[in-house]
């Protein structure tokens, strides 16, 4: 009879060593919502553990991450002005801009500082572009205002623009803008594939970004589509994307694996609000052992090929110990 293959056995050191896949605090992106005033953070109730800050007591949050090994920060403005052009979006006095130069006058090139890039913050619909006299997101109207906006970031100092907006167009039309004014070395994470999905309740409202009418599943992606999300990332690889991120991530491994297998640039996951929402949830009710299961979700998102890691666990991860 055939001799059954067995199974390494493993002392917990050798667990350690033989260990396929590691998260480490350097694949870890802190998100942070930005408020306009230099007063106090406010809880977000759905999201517990994470606040909305302003920009003073962004930067003492930031340091102490630093001082965990978290060294690269994704910013989302909250609370400014809106309008139908979504004016405030490219405001160079406006709250990111302003964020964005503390934060680098702080920690120089120790902190890496991406900048979410989208209209939904500024326009009166609330939805991610412009709207045409029809109330239909008009595409191509929009492409202008996007790339206004991520050139007053990169005027700040961001390290990357991340535009999350899902318009047709807008990697090579910020790639256009950026280098044109000079910021060549400026790189763009492009959410590449972002999913119209129900994992985003949490974060509206943090973000105060829900559409006031309709929704946002003309210009999201079809969570049935798997080969449609890696022909609009490698697209996005040809208009100049630096990064790929695909949001969410847990329902979406699968994506990830298959862009991850064709991509030369790096891909990153968003471990998103209702994914975290759910755990703390769960861990509220005593359901599940949360110092267990988040380095199992971060694991599988990065076993799945995501080389970077969004996700608001990140700071209660390492200063918890669970990924070690």
């Amino acid at each position: 009879m055939k001799q059954r293959p067995r199974r390494l056995r493993r002392t917990p050191a050798l667990r350690e060593a033989v260990a396929e896949t590691r998260v480490s605090a350097a694949q870890l992106i802190q998100p942070h919502f930005v408020i306009p005033g230099d007063g106090d953070s406010v809880a977000v109730d759905a999201m517990p553990g994470i606040e909305r800050t302003p920009v003073a007591a962004l930067t003492r949050s930031v340091g102490a991450d630093l001082e965990l090994g978290i060294a690269s920060v994704l910013l989302f403005g909250v609370g400014g002005a809106k309008d139908d052009r979504a004016s405030a979006a490219s405001d160079p006095d406006g709250l990111i801009p302003g964020a964005v130069r503390e934060l680098k006058s702080a920690f120089g090139d120790d902190l890496t500082v991406m900048t979410d890039v989208c209209l939904c913050g500024a326009t009166s619909s609330g939805h991610c572009g412009v709207l045409d006299g029809n109330g239909h997101v008009a595409n191509d109207e929009s492409l202008p205002i996007l790339a206004a906006a991520a050139l007053s970031h990169a005027q700040a100092g961001a390290d990357f623009v991340a535009p999350s907006d899902m318009m047709d167009g807008r990697v090579a039309a910020i790639r256009q803008a950026l280098d044109e004014d000079g910021f060549t070395d400026t790189s763009i994470c492009s959410y590449s594939t972002k999913f119209a999905s129900a994992f985003y309740g949490p974060f509206r409202e943090a973000a105060d970004s829900a559409p006031q009418e309709g929704d946002r599943r003309s210009y999201q992606m079809d969570p049935r589509n798997g080969r449609e999300a890696l022909r609009e990332s490698l697209l996005d690889v040809e208009e100049g994307a630096d990064m790929l991120m695909v949001k969410p991530a847990l329902a979406y491994l699968d994506v990830i694996a298959a862009i991850a297998a064709e991509s030369l640039v790096p891909v990153t996951a968003y471990n998103v609000s209702g994914e975290y929402s759910m755990v703390k949830a769960a861990a509220e009710k005593g359901w599940i052992e949360e110092s267990a299961l988040v380095p199992e979700i971060l694991t599988g998102m990065a076993r799945a090929g995501a080389d970077l890691i969004f996700t608001y666990h990140a700071r209660e991860a390492l200063a918890q110990s669970w990924l070690a």
